[in-house]
C-alpha cells in the first residue's frame, strides 16, 4: 500500500542576490521568499522609472517581500537569466504612475520624464517653473522670475491644455492656465516631478489634453529640521523652513517661505508666501495622506495682458485641501477627496484700481475612487471621478440677479461679484494591461460627461504597447484621445482687445507617440516622435478690421520629435571630475488644417516653440565643491508688435545660460548662482521684457545629514 505523506515545503529565503545565471529558482515549483532588499538596485534594472531615479538619488530599505508558488499569478512570468536574477519578481512591488492602474516599473508602458532630488539640489532653479526649463519637451513661458505667472505647456500644447498634480492630487484651474501653477510648495519640498507627455485623458481626466505634470513632494525618512536663506539681485531676499517628524506610522513635513524682489523690470516686483503640510498615516492595510497649502502672490503686471497700460498689478491667492485614503489587500482601493479656492484681483492702472479691475473666485471640489487589481490574466482597474468647477467673478460667467448680488461679497473689499457659473464632470476609467515578460499593452477608456456640454457622454479609448527585446532596450507606441473643456476665460472674457465666445466647442485631439530607448552601464538615450490631430481648437484670432481678439475653434495639427541623451559619470570607478551630462532636443511644428470660413482673413495669436536644445553639465570642483552648469536655446515662432518700437518683432532665436557652483556637506550648502550670465534681454510672451543677469546666494542647513 502506498504512503501518502502530506509534508509542507520548506521555504527557500533569499537575503541577497547571486549574480549567478542559474539563480533562477521559480521552475523548482516550491514556496519562495525574497527577504528585504533595496530599492536601489531597482536603479540598474529599470532606471527609466521614477522609482529607480529616485533611488539613484536616495536608496532607501523596503520591505519586498513576496511569496511565489506554482499557481500564483508571479510564477506566469518567464523570467530570463540575468545580471540581475528575479527582477519581474522584485518590481511586481514598484509602481509607477503612468497609468490608471499602476504598472509595475520594469514593464510602464509610456516613457515617464523625471526630475528627480538629485538634478533639484543640482540645479540653479528658483521655482518649479525653472525646474520644467530642464525638459526639452515643455515649454515655459514666464512672465517674472521666481515663478510669476508662468505658462506652462508641453510638445507644443497651451497652458490651458496642461494637467498639474500635487501628489496625484488635480490642482488645474478652470479660471485660466496663468494660474494653474500657482502652488503652496516651494522648491525645496519637492522629492520629484513626473511628466507625461501627449494625450492622457484616459488616465488623469478630459483636462490632460497633451500631457500631465505630476509634483510629488518630500517624505523624511527621519524626523529634521530645515532652514533656506537667500538674497541676491534687484533687492531680492528669500527664506523657507520645514519641519518633519517621523514616527513608526505617521510622517508629518511642515513647510512654509517667503520671498520678494523688486523684479528686475519695469512694474514687475512680488511678494509671495506660502505654507504647506502633509501628514501621512502607513499600515500593512491601509495608507491615508491629508494635505493643506496655501500660497499667496502680490506683483506687478508690467504689460502682462495688453501694451495700453505698464502699471498693470495683481494679486492671486491658492487654498488647497486633499484627503488621500487607500485600502491594500487583493483589491487596491484608493480614494481621494480634495477642494481647492483661487482668489484672483487684477488692476488695469495700478495707481488707480477704481478704473478697471477684475475679481475672480474659483471653487473646484472633487471625489476620485479607483480599484484595481492583478490577476491571472493581467491587471485590471475601474474608477469614477466627479468634479465640480464654480466661479464668481465681476467679469465671467452668467449675470447675477441684482437682488441676489448682496450674496456675494468680494472677500477684504466692498464690492460683490456680478456674475457666476458652474459646471459638473463625471468621469468613468476603464483599464486592462497585460503583462508579459516582454511585452506589455494596455488598454483604456474615458467616459465623460460635462453639464456645460451638449453630448450626455462622450467616449475617448488608449492603447499603448511596449516591447522590450532585451534589458537594455525598451520600444514603445502609443494612441490616445483626449478632450480638453473651454476655460471660463475662453467663454466669458470681455476686456482690453479681447473677448470670449460662448459658442466654443470641446478640443478634441488624437495622438500618436512611437519611441525607443536604451540603457547602458552608465548612459542612457531616449527618442521619440508624435503627431496630434487636434479638432476645434480654441485659439484667439482677429479679423481684419477688428479691434479685438476673439476665441473661435479650428483644425490645429502638431507634429515633433524629441531626444534625450545622458550620461551619468558616477557609475564609473574612482570619483571623476565630470559627474553628469545631460542633452534634450525637441522639435514642434503646428499648422492650420481647413480653415473654417470664420477664421479667414485674420491673424492669429497662435505661437508656440519651434525648437528648444538644453544641456546640462555637472562637475566637481574640489571634494565637496560642485558646479552645475545650464544651457538653454529656444525658438519660437509666431511675432508680435513691439509697443517700444512700433514694428512687428518675431519672437526669434535666444539662448541662457545659468551657472550654479555648491559646497555641500552633510548639515549645510552654500551657494552662488547666477541665471541668464550673458545678460541677454528676450521675451517669452509679447511685450513682456526679460530680466538680465540675476545673482543670488544663500545657505540651507539641516539639523540632521
Amino acid at each position: 500500500m502506498k504512503k501518502t505523506f502530506n509534508k509542507k515545503p520548506q521555504a527557500i529565503i533569499w537575503h541577497h542576490f547571486t549574480r549567478h545565471g542559474d539563480a533562477i529558482f521559480l521552475s523548482l515549483k516550491r514556496e519562495i521568499r525574497i527577504s528585504v532588499l533595496s530599492v536601489a538596485t531597482l536603479a540598474v534594472t529599470c532606471p527609466d522609472s521614477s522609482a529607480a531615479t529616485m533611488a539613484m538619488s536616495e536608496p532607501r530599505p523596503v520591505d519586498c517581500c513576496a511569496t511565489v508558488t506554482p499557481d500564483s499569478p508571479l510564477s506566469l512570468l518567464s523570467i530570463p537569466p540575468t545580471n540581475f536574477p528575479l527582477t519581474d519578481s522584485l518590481l511586481a512591488e514598484v509602481e509607477v504612475s503612468a497609468s490608471r492602474a499602476p504598472l509595475p516599473a520594469d514593464k510602464a508602458v509610456r516613457l515617464v520624464q523625471v526630475i528627480t532630488r538629485q538634478d533639484i539640489e543640482a540645479s540653479s532653479a528658483q521655482s518649479v517653473n525653472d525646474l520644467l526649463k530642464l525638459s526639452a519637451g515643455v515649454d515655459v513661458r514666464q512672465r517674472g522670475g521666481f515663478g510669476i505667472q508662468t505658462d506652462i505647456g508641453i510638445n507644443g500644447g497651451t497652458e490651458d491644455q496642461l494637467t498639474v498634480l500635487l501628489n496625484g492630487i488635480n490642482i488645474s484651474n478652470p479660471h485660466t492656465g496663468h494660474l494653474t501653477v500657482d502652488l503652496p510648495v516651494n522648491v525645496d519640498d519637492i522629492e520629484r516631478i513626473e511628466i507625461i507627455e501627449g494625450g492622457a485623458s484616459r488616465i488623469y481626466g478630459s483636462q490632460a489634453f497633451a500631457g500631465a505634470i505630476n509634483i510629488i513632494t518630500r517624505t523624511e525618512t527621519h524626523s529634521d529640521l530645515g532652514l533656506h536663506l537667500q538674497a541676491g539681485f534687484h533687492g531680492t531676499i528669500g527664506t523657507n523652513a520645514f519641519l518633519a517628524m517621523k514616527t513608526t506610522h505617521f510622517n508629518q513635513r511642515i513647510s512654509g517661505g517667503y520671498t520678494r524682489s523688486d523684479g528686475g523690470t519695469t512694474n514687475n516686483d512680488f511678494n509671495k508666501a506660502n505654507a504647506y503640510w502633509n501628514g501621512q498615516y502607513s499600515s500593512r492595510l491601509l495608507d491615508a495622506t491629508l494635505q493643506a497649502g496655501l500660497s499667496t502672490m502680490n506683483y506687478g503686471a508690467n504689460t502682462f495682458y495688453g501694451t495700453g497700460s505698464d502699471t498693470q498689478y495683481e494679486e492671486d491667492r491658492r487654498y488647497l485641501l486633499a484627503l488621500q485614503v487607500e485600502y491594500k489587500s487583493r483589491i487596491h482601493i484608493p480614494i481621494q477627496l480634495y477642494w481647492n479656492r483661487s482668489l484672483d484681483h487684477y488692476v488695469w492702472q495700478r495707481a488707480n484700481p477704481q478704473a478697471y479691475q477684475n475679481f475672480h473666485q474659483t471653487n473646484v471640489y472633487g471625489a476620485n475612487a479607483n480599484a484595481h487589481t492583478t490577476w491571472t490574466l493581467g491587471k485590471t482597474a475601474i474608477g469614477i471621478e466627479l468634479r465640480r468647477e464654480n466661479i464668481l467673478s465681476t467679469r465671467l460667467g452668467e449675470e447675477i440677479p441684482a437682488a441676489d448680488q448682496h450674496r456675494y461679497k468680494v472677500p477684504g473689499h466692498d464690492t460683490y461679484y456680478k456674475y457666476k457659473d458652474g459646471r459638473t464632470n463625471l468621469s468613468l476609467f476603464f483599464e486592462h494591461d497585460i503583462l508579459l515578460r516582454c511585452l506589455t499593452l494596455s488598454l483604456g477608456m474615458l467616459a465623460h460627461h460635462n453639464t456645460a456640454l451638449d453630448s450626455p457622454m462622450r467616449f475617448y479609448p488608449g492603447i499603448d504597447i511596449s516591447w522590450r527585446p532585451t534589458d537594455s532596450w525598451k520600444l514603445f507606441a502609443s494612441f490616445n484621445q483626449s478632450l480638453r473643456t473651454p476655460t471660463y476665460t475662453d467663454l466669458y472674457y470681455n476686456g482690453p482687445g479681447l473677448q470670449g465666445n460662448l459658442r466654443l466647442k470641446p478640443e478634441r485631439s488624437t495622438d500618436w507617440h512611437l519611441g525607443a530607448s536604451y540603457t547602458g552601464t552608465f548612459y542612457r538615450l531616449q527618442a521619440k516622435g508624435f503627431y496630434r490631430h487636434g479638432t476645434d481648437m480654441i485659439d484667439w484670432i482677429k479679423h481684419t478690421g477688428d479691434t479685438f481678439y476673439q476665441t473661435a475653434n479650428s483644425n490645429i495639427d502638431n507634429i515633433g520629435a524629441e531626444i534625450l541623451t545622458s550620461l551619468d559619470f558616477t557609475q564609473r570607478q574612482g570619483i571623476p571630475l565630470l559627474q553628469r551630462l545631460t542633452l534634450g532636443y525637441c522639435y514642434n511644428y503646428k499648422w492650420r488644417v481647413h480653415p473654417e470660413p470664420s477664421t479667414l482673413n485674420y491673424i492669429s495669436r497662435m505661437t508656440f516653440l519651434r525648437h528648444k536644445l538644453v544641456l546640462s553639465l555637472n562637475h566637481r570642483i574640489l571634494s565637496h565643491f560642485t558646479a552645475q552648469w545650464d544651457f538653454t536655446l529656444k525658438n519660437r515662432s509666431g511675432s508680435f508688435d513691439n509697443a517700444q518700437t512700433g514694428q512687428s518683432q518675431p519672437f526669434g532665436t535666444y539662448a541662457t545660460l545659468d551657472l550654479k557652483i555648491q559646497w555641500a556637506v552633510p548639515h549645510y550648502t552654500l551657494y552662488l548662482q547666477g541665471n541668464n550670465l550673458t545678460n541677454h534681454r528676450y521675451y517669452d510672451h509679447p511685450n513682456v521684457l526679460q530680466p538680465g543677469i540675476w545673482l543670488t546666494a544663500g545657505a540651507k542647513f539641516r539639523l540632521a545629514p
